[in-house]
């Protein structure tokens, strides 16, 4: 059983890693579409970058949830609070770094990518061996807690909020 799910998050860190990176270009390859800057990044913000880790994982908890949810009833409850985990330590790592450095550089923007992505794929391992987060309540909170960022990340990407987590640094603009 430990061994099968371990295959599960693999699976999902990899999916996640692989589309993640897919999304953060698809937007331009459409040509601007607004059906696709629903779900992937149409600028350089670290809001958008978060999106690159939101929607995978919430595609890959759907097929998740359909193959372990009987094994795993946990799984709602949980992919909610390593979603969030995950969605927060892309800014945490990426401001933390660049208020070290003063700069940004490729290379660890996309090492902070990854690392959140791990990171909320451990959680999520370690959280659903434990099956602590077991109540109906829960599991509904959680669901809640995914379709309401799911809400905001494309609510944001059309009516961003002016704060830095917004801002394209390149164009210095919000949204699209």
């Amino acid at each position: 059983m430990r061994k099968r799910l371990l295959f599960w998050e693999l699976g999902g860190f990899l999916f996640t890693g692989l589309a993640g990176t897919l999304l953060h270009f698809v937007y331009e390859w459409s040509g601007g579409s607004v059906l696709t800057a629903a779900f992937s990044a149409v600028n350089e913000s670290t809001w958008e970058h978060m999106k690159l880790l939101f929607f995978p994982m919430f595609l890959f908890s759907v097929v998740q949830v359909c193959a372990l949810g009987k094994t795993y009833p946990d799984l709602p409850a949980v992919r909610a609070v390593s979603t969030l985990a995950g969605l927060l330590l892309i800014p945490v790592l990426f401001y933390t770094y660049t208020g070290v450095l003063g700069f940004h550089v490729m290379w660890a923007d996309i090492a902070v990518f990854f690392l959140a992505d791990l990171g909320a794929f451990a959680l999520d391992f370690r959280l659903l061996r434990r099956g602590r987060f077991s109540q109906p309540w829960q599991q509904v909170l959680g669901l809640a807690a995914l379709w309401a960022l799911a809400f905001c990340f494309v609510w944001c990407t059309f009516r961003p909020v002016p704060l830095a987590l917004w801002r394209d640094p390149v164009t210095g603009r919000f949204g699209i």
